[in-house]
């Protein structure tokens, strides 16, 4: 699959690469303190902050992903399309409860927040578990991008992962926050640019909107399946496993996970943050709606054009349906665009790399070097600290890619569910902080740790139910083990924040603060739904 890539081609890739490098430089200039580095200084507004968050999620992996699922995989088709129905309610949920009390505590690390509720214990498990799924699945990500920027290119694995990390890693370390969503806010206009171009070719060729959509097989044009459930019947992409599963999810990864959090974290105040998400919650579905649609294109082209399928690499006697986008820009796009289209690539693994990496960093910096430190540290000092933390962890990553290459395969089939078996445990745990009033420390780690082996038991010995219910068992069962635990407690001790003040500052802010946006998102919601229902 090798491209013949010309020169005006790489000429575009260096000097986006350069342009980026260029941009952190810039923004490097006004940190001052570990607090402009990891949130800005608390100053960015909701645009570039929602921008950002989308562009996050729209990592390679979906870019080509979702188009392979669409236009390939069996059981697949505008199904994918359900899965976005959970984000305008998980925005919701997100704007009443979750970001008043986050951003009335000044927040760097989230898990800083379950110290003043629980214990330091729950602080440094939840900070860890995140330290140590991020890592590992950024490290599987490094990977099978650059075993795609390699197929591509030709450059060979080594230079992949080099060029791809290296310029992350630096203007990461240079930018801190600010780098990573004015940089995100670039790469998602690039990658959006290139999908149109994409989509508007594939119509050109296929003889337009109307020919396409008759062309495309019917059973794929299904975007709402209510007949299956997902528990038990082997059918993972039904509508109540996507909705409810996703929703959980949802709440769980914008809400909890510390590369989200974080970006929320950087703006000027709790109305700017949710202005943030509320974006985030509309205008994810055209986007994903958008790549969906190539997909879609691309199955009737491979449907007229054989020889394309045979031009995909083959693993262990399957065609790679993966690369199937890529091949197409390299085939059907002009010079220059072929090097833009490659930029969109990149762009989209970078926007998903740059995030982690600074998140890895302030999680680091907050719940474990400066949480033990004894003594002052200058703020240039903790400035700089925070860079080379960046850079390790950015090291550790790439290193890590080298070493995941017997395992890549069965891990990026399974990447999903490895978040699932942890995404619900984790938003119980903060649940539990906001809303259970007798539930201490030792109770909430115990009910997070039942709720990930009731998912890994789900896993191994109950592969017929969809895994996206894991999101909602793993809560449940995490909340239920932790609350009935709390009962063995005589006198439960509860250090810090009390949920009762939790639940009145919530009640306070959302009050106050969007409960309009709120009836707008689920009115959202609504029409998305009717709109699947047409499809």
């Amino acid at each position: 699959m090798t491209a013949n890539i010309a020169w005006i081609d790489w000429l575009i890739i260096a000097v986006y690469c350069i342009g980026l490098l260029a941009l952190a430089a810039y923004l490097a200039r006004g940190q001052g303190s570990r607090d402009d580095y990891y949130v800005g200084g608390r100053t960015i507004g909701a645009w570039p902050v929602g921008i950002s968050i989308m562009a996050t999620q729209c990592s390679t992996n979906s870019i080509l992903g979702a188009p392979a699922f669409v236009a390939f995989a069996a059981g697949g088709g505008l199904v994918w399309l359900q899965y976005e129905l959970a984000v305008p309610l998980a925005m919701i949920v997100l704007i009443l409860f979750f970001m008043p009390l986050f951003r009335h505590f000044n927040l760097i690390s989230v898990y800083a927040y379950l110290e003043k509720r629980f214990d330091l214990t729950t602080r440094l498990t939840l900070s860890g578990l995140f330290l140590f799924i991020r890592a590992f699945a950024t490290s599987v990500t490094v990977y099978s991008i650059a075993i795609v920027i390699d197929l591509i290119t030709g450059l060979g694995f080594v230079y992949s992962v080099l060029i791809l990390g290296l310029f992350t890693v630096v203007y990461d370390v240079m930018g801190g926050i600010r780098g990573v969503i004015y940089s995100d806010v670039i790469q998602l206009l690039i990658l959006v640019i290139m999908l149109i171009l994409v989509f508007v070719f594939l119509l050109s060729e296929l003889g337009g909107f109307s020919a396409v959509w008759q062309s495309f097989e019917q059973d794929r044009k299904l975007a709402l399946d209510f007949a299956n459930h997902g528990l038990g019947d082997g059918q993972t992409f039904a509508f109540w496993p996507m909705l409810f599963g996703g929703l959980f999810l949802y709440v769980s990864y914008y809400g909890c996970d510390q590369s989200q959090v974080q970006r929320q974290l950087s703006t000027a105040n709790i109305d700017t943050t949710n202005r943030a998400l509320f974006l985030n919650g509309v205008l994810r579905f055209p986007l994903v709606l958008l790549y969906c649609f190539v997909g879609v294109g691309i199955a009737v082209y491979a449907s007229k054009s054989p020889e394309f399928i045979a031009a995909l690499p083959v693993e262990n006697g399957v065609p790679e349906y993966n690369l199937a986008v890529p091949l197409y820009m390299i085939n059907s796009l002009p010079v220059g665009l072929v090097g833009l289209s490659l930029v969109a690539l990149f762009a989209a693994a970078m926007s998903s790399l740059d995030s982690v990496l600074n998140s890895l960093s302030a999680t680091t910096m907050e719940d474990f070097v400066r949480r033990f430190h004894k003594g002052h540290w200058s703020d240039k000092k903790e400035l700089i600290y925070s860079r080379w933390i960046t850079s390790i962890w950015g090291v550790i990553t790439l290193v890590m890619a080298f070493f995941v290459g017997d395992i890549a395969p069965t891990v990026l089939e399974a990447i999903n569910k490895i978040g699932s078996l942890a995404n619900g445990p984790i938003l119980a745990v903060f649940l539990l902080g906001f809303f259970a009033k007798r539930v201490g420390g030792k109770a909430a780690v115990t009910g997070l740790l039942a709720g990930i082996l009731s998912n890994a038991l789900c896993w191994l010995y109950l592969p017929e139910i969809s895994w996206l219910w894991w999101n909602v068992f793993g809560c449940f069962i995490s909340f239920v083990v932790a609350y009935l635990l709390s009962f063995m407690q005589a006198n439960p001790l509860l250090s810090g924040l009390k949920p009762d003040t939790a639940r009145a500052y919530l009640q306070r802010e959302s009050e106050l603060n969007w409960p309009q946006r709120s009836l707008l998102l689920l009115i959202w919601f609504c029409l998305l739904l009717g709109l699947l229902w047409l499809i």
